[in-house]
């Protein structure tokens, strides 16, 4: 029995001795009020416009409101868990979502996380779901078509690889129809899609998903979901989760095409958060900012300017900054032309040649959705996007 003793408690003395507490500087604060899906915070004070915050029983927000005395909050989660008093920490981290290869065929949510029941994600890091989007300088011509398979509007209407296409019309007229025949037509055209279903019933995303299975779809999309019961702050999200996704492939020198289905109840979930939040409404009680809710988002559609480098003649393959003979990269504008000028300039030029960067060159194209009532296309979210929309 002494033996047993002597046993317990050298163990327990050399969990004692190994044992380093962790000692870190954050943000404390506590819940003022709660409920309808946001939060009021006090304390918070070093925390970040759209950084995620950690309740004590660890449901997720996002801090939305910075205001003098207070922080208001979007929960992401089970607002009825949260009472008054209880602590809240900031992470440090902006939102941001998984992104990589490995998100193709899977079906997330809009932080990203897997809602499919196949497993854990594999992903090669994490991309801000908010960012400006890419200067005039670093784009191109949108100069090839994305093919929905439809031939009228292929023939008519014709969309290019990096343009903001935009689908309106009233419910049941077959807007949803026209993008998943367009995904599903993208089988072999080295397009990755990726599929952004905001406020649906999960039943009428399952059916979606489904019949991108049944043919063969699903082996280069992307579904991002924020369904109906999901908490208006993930519906306010959602596109911009599905956007950042869309980017990571378009800035690997991929091609990419993202749907939003649809934007208008994007913009009831973001008229939802921000009344909540006592922000002041405007025209149908939007807040005076929706517009730039969807123009921020489809601006981030676009056609990336290829890069070029200098390379021995003998070179093979994609050309990486590294093989650069003069450890220069040509972009901009006349990126091809500077790089031809530099390389007629080079002492025995014929040993040498222009290669196109591999990764530049990616594109994001955007069809965004919207739903008319009783054909009314001068109401003011579809007015908006009309605007913003090529």
């Amino acid at each position: 029995m002494s033996d047993l003793v002597k046993n317990l408690s050298s163990d327990l003395q050399r969990q004692i001795d190994e044992f380093t507490p962790e000692v870190g500087l954050r943000d404390v604060g506590s819940v003022l009020e709660a409920g309808d899906g946001i939060a009021r915070v006090s304390g918070l004070s070093k925390v970040r416009a759209q950084e995620l915050i950690r309740f004590a029983n660890g449901t997720m927000g996002i801090a939305f409101n910075l205001e003098e005395q207070e922080v208001g909050v979007l929960i992401m989660g089970d607002y009825a868990k949260i009472d008054e008093g209880m602590l809240v920490y900031t992470t440090g981290r902006i939102v941001s979502v998984p992104v990589g290869p490995g998100l193709v065929g899977r079906v997330v949510n809009a932080l990203g996380e897997p809602v499919d029941g196949k497993g854990s994600l594999q992903f090669e890091g994490y991309r801000p779901i908010e960012r400006i989007a890419p200067g005039v300088v670093a784009r191109k011509d949108v100069d090839t078509p994305v093919q929905t398979g439809i031939k009228a509007i292929d023939a008519m209407i014709p969309i290019g690889r990096g343009q903001r296409e935009l689908i309106i019309g009233d419910r049941q007229t077959g807007k949803t129809a026209l993008a998943i025949d367009t995904i599903i037509n993208q089988k072999g055209q080295d397009l990755i899609c990726i599929y952004v279903a905001i406020g649906q019933k999960r039943a009428a995303v399952a059916r979606t998903v489904a019949l991108l299975e049944r043919f063969g779809a699903m082996d280069h999309t992307v579904v991002v979901i924020a369904a109906a019961d999901d908490p208006a702050a993930l519906q306010y999200l959602a596109p911009y989760a599905g956007c950042a996704i869309g980017e990571e492939f378009a800035e690997r020198g991929m091609d990419a095409l993202v749907v939003y289905d649809d934007l208008s109840k994007h913009a009831w979930a973001y008229r939802q958060v921000s009344l909540l939040l006592r922000r002041p409404p405007g025209r149908e009680a939007y807040p005076g900012d929706v517009f730039y809710l969807h123009s921020r988002l489809l601006e981030r559609a676009v056609r990336l300017a290829d890069h070029f480098v200098i390379v021995p003649a003998k070179h093979e393959g994609g050309a990486l900054e590294k093989d650069a003979v003069d450890g220069k990269r040509y972009q901009g504008p006349l990126a091809l032309h500077d790089a031809e000028v530099a390389l007629a300039a080079m002492e025995d030029a014929k040993q040498y040649k222009v290669a196109k960067l591999e990764g530049s060159g990616g594109s994001l194209t955007a069809l965004p959705i919207i739903e008319t009532l009783l054909g009314d296309v001068s109401a003011y979210i579809p007015t908006n996007v009309i605007s913003i929309t090529d």
